[in-house]
């Protein structure tokens, strides 16, 4: 769902309580919505609106429901910024970049941004404390760039010595020195024959020990319907005994995955299967786990099922593409894998359906409240397949002595103009190391930073 963007223009309607939410951009209720009361739509939405889900709210999938209700996204109107809570302020950063998607910070403070339709990595430097880039160039275009999503600096620590970039084919790695705004040496190719059709988002993280490189791997369809019932090269038995748990074969080879490697490309290991589009990951800093957030499947209704955010268990399947959400099946593989029915691991926080998270980044910093340090910030992209429009925002995961309480909170919202019209999409953010958060949003093609006053 989030590789589909429709550019169209159209006119603006003015909505009495959003622009009542404008000026205060604050929530009137204090009250955590859960179970139904939490689907709602984008008028719902305002900077401290919670939300839990558990698995036991999802509704039974209604397929003959599904509806396609893409958004025109329009451009952004003459001084309208995003919402977020009392107490933050929002800046523009800079505006007109071609679908700026993942944005990830140097140890030194530098900010690059992956420009994935236009093959290009941009590096930014802004001084402390200020929204405005003193200096800004494209690090790296073109070449071994093939939509290049995820960004790492490797090793971990204040010296990295190299940016890994996932491509969607691909991984490589160009040689970095603190400082350097530009590739000042040729990228290499460590890893090679990814499969990339349909899904094609591909980030990368490093662990906090310096010994693997992961990069996610989204589904190569929506269900897996045009995977063959079964692998030809070998017996299923033995495919099941040979290969991971859950693990998919013919053309979801490899696919709905977190891989890892070896900080030189060799060693590949399938971490986790059943994630149908991981697009963003992260590791958290309190436990060191490597996180990820999933969009879930389409064409079962407005809400069902959950997208959500998780710690990944190392050998775990979560589901695709025949079960979610634990052994709820999905009606399209009904009697496919029984085996795997008591098997799928539950994700740690649910998030309403169709929302479209893409990127995940924990707070450690100590410039915005204290109840906001370890908690999680997720771009959430936004729907297509639902009657009523939602995601196109920022939210915060609620942690409490470094575990998920499964409770959301909607942080920076404002985007939506209308049932049919947006300006914004969120995609990449990220902690600038003043303590200030960045946000990308690749609509009108912006970068907002928001600090504390």
């Amino acid at each position: 769902m989030s590789t589909m963007h429709l550019l169209r223009t159209g006119t603006l309607c003015t909505i009495g309580l959003f622009a009542a939410t404008l000026l205060t951009g604050q929530s009137t209720s204090d009250a955590v919505l859960k179970g139904p009361a939490a689907f709602g739509d984008w008028r719902k939405d305002r900077p401290g609106v919670r939300r839990l889900l558990r698995p036991d709210d999802l509704p039974p999938p209604a397929p003959a429901q599904s509806v396609a209700n893409f958004a025109d996204t329009v451009p952004r109107p003459a001084g309208a910024r995003p919402l977020v809570p009392s107490g933050f302020s929002i800046e523009l950063v800079t505006s007109g970049l071609k679908g700026p998607r993942v944005i990830r910070v140097a140890p030194n403070g530098d900010f690059f941004v992956a420009e994935t339709l236009s093959h290009t990595i941009r590096a930014f430097r802004m001084d402390p404390g200020s929204a405005k880039p003193s200096a800004s160039e494209v690090f790296l275009s073109g070449g071994l760039l093939y939509q290049p999503f995820g960004i790492a600096f490797y090793p971990p620590g204040p010296n990295p010595q190299w940016v890994y970039i996932g491509n969607s084919d691909s991984l490589i790695r160009v040689p970095y020195t603190n400082g350097d705004l530009k590739a000042v040496a040729t990228p290499e190719r460590i890893v090679e024959r990814i499969p990339w059709v349909h899904h094609f988002a591909r980030d990368v993280v490093i662990s906090a020990d310096g010994k693997r490189v992961f990069y996610s791997v989204g589904s190569g369809s929506n269900v897996a319907l045009d995977m063959f019932p079964m692998p030809l090269d070998q017996p299923f038995e033995t495919f099941k005994q040979t290969r991971p748990l859950g693990a998919t074969w013919d053309t979801e080879d490899r696919r709905a995955n977190v891989l890892s490697f070896d900080p030189d490309g060799r060693n590949e290991k399938i971490v986790a299967t059943g994630l149908r589009n991981c697009e963003g990951m992260a590791i958290q800093p309190a436990t060191s786990r490597l996180w990820c957030v999933v969009n879930e499947r389409d064409e079962l209704g407005d809400d069902t099922p959950f997208e959500y955010a998780t710690a990944v268990q190392e050998g775990a399947f979560y589901g695709w593409p025949w079960y979610y959400i634990g052994s709820h099946e999905d009606p399209r593989k009904k009697g496919q894998r029984p085996d795997l029915r008591d098997k799928v691991t539950i994700p740690d926080v649910l998030m309403q359906a169709h929302s479209a998270p893409l990127q995940i980044a924990f707070y450690e910093a100590d410039a915005f409240p204290a109840n906001y340090k370890g908690s999680a910030f997720v771009t959430l992209h936004g729907s297509w397949n639902r009657g009523q429009r939602t995601g196109y925002k920022v939210v915060r995961l609620l942690f409490n002595n470094g575990k998920p309480t499964g409770e959301y909170e909607d942080f920076m919202t404002g985007f939506v103009r209308s049932e049919k019209q947006v300006w914004g999409r969120p995609v990449g953010v990220a902690v600038a190391k003043d303590g200030s958060l960045l946000v990308t949003e690749d609509g009108n093609g912006t970068i907002w930073r928001v600090s504390h006053r």
